[in-house]
């Protein structure tokens, strides 16, 4: 454990969880970001990172997927010891999710087990990001749970308890939808659904303001 002396606290660059159906531009949303950034994509929809130069992508090839979490370790442990980066998006967690638990699956018969040790696994990630020193933005898929349920009906497309592991270290978790031709974000917990904001008191903004009040800060 790190010891900081009252005052001494360094300050953390922020991390942001945002889940939303496909093609309301979860993915295009890291352009957005500062500095030179890595995105390491798990569902390979990476067209819309076409021409931009600040953007380096890892894309996920069949071959990697019985070793996605060594591969991973890896390759984040190299990125970021490089001094390269100032931003790394995981796109689509729920797609990472789903390899991860295929080979805990093959490594054990004990459903239990498997999701306690897939629970572990997105903690330590978790963990991991929230002390590399860079900013970290992660995307997923959601679920909708039917109009009857009014309050939590929209959840990130995760093992609940997964989720809670993994985002319990993130400062901003929000859904993106779209209404009447204009892209939102919700941050508020009190809708029901998988929602927090760490940063500042905004409820619900304009996607393309996701970090405009770090910027202005």
């Amino acid at each position: 454990m790190k010891f900081y002396a009252s005052g001494k606290i360094p300050p953390t660059p922020h991390m942001y969880f945002i889940y939303g159906d496909g093609g309301t531009g979860k993915t295009s949303l890291f352009k957005d970001f500062e500095g030179k950034k890595l995105l390491f994509s798990f569902d390979l929809s990476t067209n819309v990172l076409i021409g931009d130069e600040s953007i380096d992508v890892f894309k996920l090839e069949e071959r990697d997927m019985p070793i996605m979490q060594q591969e991973l370790g890896d390759l984040l442990s190299r990125a970021i010891g490089s001094g390269r980066y100032q931003a790394i998006c995981l796109d689509n967690v729920t797609a990472l999710q789903n390899m991860v638990l295929e080979n805990i699956d093959g490594a054990s018969k004990d459903n239990r087990q498997n999701y306690q040790k897939l629970q572990l696994w997105f903690r330590q990630l978790g963990t991991y990001l929230r002390d590399c020193g860079l900013t970290v933005y992660a995307t997923a898929h959601q679920i909708d749970n039917g109009p009857d349920k009014m309050q939590g009906r929209f959840a990130a497309d995760m093992n609940e308890k997964t989720f809670n592991a993994f985002t319990s270290m993130f400062d901003l978790v929000g859904r993106i939808y779209v209404k009447d031709g204009e892209r939102l974000i919700d941050l508020d917990p009190e809708q029901g659904n998988h929602a927090k904001n760490r940063i500042d008191d905004r409820k619900l903004i304009k996607a393309n303001e996701l970090i405009k009040k770090e910027e202005d800060q």
